[in-house]
């Protein structure tokens, strides 16, 4: 599969790969680290972004992708909705079929709420499902959740809200036991033990997994507990605007069915948003690990109805997406891979950083290789580095691959790769939202009554860089709580009559600041057809 030039660029990778295992780079300074950052990560690219013009965030800094969407109308402004004739009347309504969300949906089902869940495509069409590499948590002699927190707030920059870190770390022992109870087949060892490995940026062994396919194993076992509970779920169906009654607080949502185009009417007590990320936006036109329907539905929706955002400037890039074959371009090659010893190495077969840096600076690493340096391997589409996968099983012993990454493996012997024996090709890939709507310890957003926000429309969380095996913790804990915290809130709320005015006001807000975009928003799919090359070049 590979050109004349890439088996080349292979010849001086196998012949550098004795001396590196050896001796592998050290650790960047922090001064070296913010001095890459600064000069190749994507989010320090000052022409990838506009300021936004209205509401609770105005005057900061948005990606151009989505701020085009904040500063576009609703879909709803010529559609004539009868509000007080609601076609589902429920305590706890979930926007989104992922893991925040079926987490949140067993949760309050369990607390004895009525509860309903919505999804844009099918229960578990999230990027839970797309999630290979594992799920942290300080559980283990050796360890604690206080190592756990200070790994994460250094890797996030020091920026994450400690009310909201602190659950996150203090809570993961036990989301895994939730989930090895529900069924979750954590990769254990001859005793029973669950087997845990290093991450980037983790200063102990704290990632649990389910081979290199824990997001739709941990899904699988999320899904079948919502369907064996009979809670009711609406697929097919987005989440198009929030809904409050006339004392302010949100109420409902307004519902497109995808497949019939009919809007109906969702009156509910408490709304959790877990819609999920930003891929499919394709933040300055890069590729993304992300499922179809990740178009920050979350984000607009929350900030129309006036819930502020927390980081938005902020992407996490993969540092280890498919750069070849075209036809992976852009998938997941979970960090794994390198917590096993692999090593990333560039096209004259130098190893030009520690394997296990955290992810923005492994990014912005691989970016100055391809460009600055021009040490990258040429591919149809760009460029990209090696990641020396034959070291996993020098290092693990022969089978190391097919027992702990199955799932890669076979996804490259479709297109005649084996890792076993060849490097692969990899280029940073967009693939998680940092950035998301602001919400305090328990869920609910910081200004808006009876809504509450879970998963990775989230801000906050995790700063402004997440560590791997965090999004999987975070989606459990705080879609745990989300869905306790809603059923409890739920008891008490009466509310009043349904309206939209805010959609009109903020229709106006847009007009008065000349700050109008063409098109409609939330955008719902991506449109590849008018997709616009807006690189941002180094």
């Amino acid at each position: 599969m590979f050109t004349p030039e890439m088996m080349a660029s292979v010849r001086k990778v196998e012949a550098t790969r004795e001396q590196r295992m050896k001796s592998e780079p050290a650790r960047m300074s922090a001064e070296e680290k913010e001095a890459l950052l600064q000069a190749f990560h994507p989010d320090y690219c000052k022409d990838g972004f506009v300021e936004i013009k209205i509401g609770p965030n105005k005057g900061e800094k948005v990606p151009l992708e989505l701020g085009k969407l904040l500063h576009s109308n609703s879909r709803l402004l010529d559609v004539t909705l009868d509000l007080s004739k609601p076609e589902y009347d429920v305590d706890v309504l979930i926007i989104g079929g992922g893991g925040a969300g079926a987490a949140a949906a067993i949760e309050a089902h369990e607390a004895g709420a009525n509860v309903c869940l919505v999804t844009k495509l099918r229960i578990g069409d999230a990027n839970t499902m797309m999630a290979e590499g594992g799920i942290q948590a300080a559980d283990k002699p050796g360890d604690s959740p206080v190592q756990h927190y200070l790994d994460a707030f250094g890797g996030g920059h020091f920026a994450a809200r400690p009310e909201l870190l602190r659950r996150l770390v203090m809570e993961a022992p036990d989301a895994i036991r939730w989930l090895n109870d529900l069924g979750v087949m954590f990769d254990k060892d001859e005793n029973g033990d669950m087997i845990t490995t290093h991450g980037g940026g983790t200063s102990r062994k704290r990632m649990h997994a389910c081979k290199d396919y824990s997001g739709a194993e941990i899904m699988r076992t999320l899904r079948d507990e919502v369907i064996n509970r009979k809670i009711p779920v609406i697929e097919f169906t987005s989440g198009i605007e929030l809904i409050k009654d006339t004392n302010g607080r949100v109420a409902g949502c307004v519902l497109l069915n995808m497949e019939t185009g009919e809007y109906s009417v969702a009156r509910a007590k408490t709304v959790i948003l877990a819609t999920g990320g930003a891929g499919r936006l394709h933040y300055r036109s890069f590729p993304t690990s992300n499922h179809y329907g990740a178009t920050a539905d979350g984000l607009v929706m929350g900030y129309r109805a006036g819930a502020p955002l927390l980081y938005q400037d902020t992407i996490q890039y993969h540092p280890t997406g498919v750069a070849y074959p075209s036809q992976l371009f852009g998938a997941l090659v979970t960090e794994k891979v390198r917590s096993l010893g692999a090593m990333l190495v560039n096209a004259e077969g130098e190893a030009f950083m520690h394997p296990l840096e955290t992810r923005d600076v492994s990014a912005a690493a691989i970016i100055r290789e391809c460009s600055e340096r021009g040490k990258g391997v040429t591919t149809p589409l760009g460029s990209g580095v090696w990641l020396d996968t034959p070291m996993i099983e020098i290092l693990g012993g022969e089978g190391t691959i097919e027992r702990r990454i199955p799932a890669m493996l076979r996804m490259y012997l479709n297109y005649g790769i084996d890792m076993r024996k060849q490097p692969i090709l990899v280029y940073p890939t967009l693939h998680y939202q940092n950035g998301g709507l602001e919400i305090g310890g328990d869920g609910f957003t910081k200004v808006m009554d009876n809504l509450l926000v879970a998963g990775e429309a989230v801000g906050g969380i995790h700063g402004r860089n997440r560590l791997m095996g965090n999004s999987l913790l975070d989606i459990i804990v705080f879609g745990r709580n989300a869905g306790k915290a809603a059923a409890a809130k739920s008891k008490s709320v009466e509310l009043g009559e349904l309206t939209l005015a805010h959609v009109e006001s903020y229709r106006d807000e847009l007009a008065a600041a000349g700050a109008t975009e063409e098109g409609v928003s939330p955008l719902l799919l991506p449109q590849y057809a008018r997709h616009e090359n807006k690189s941002c070049s180094f």
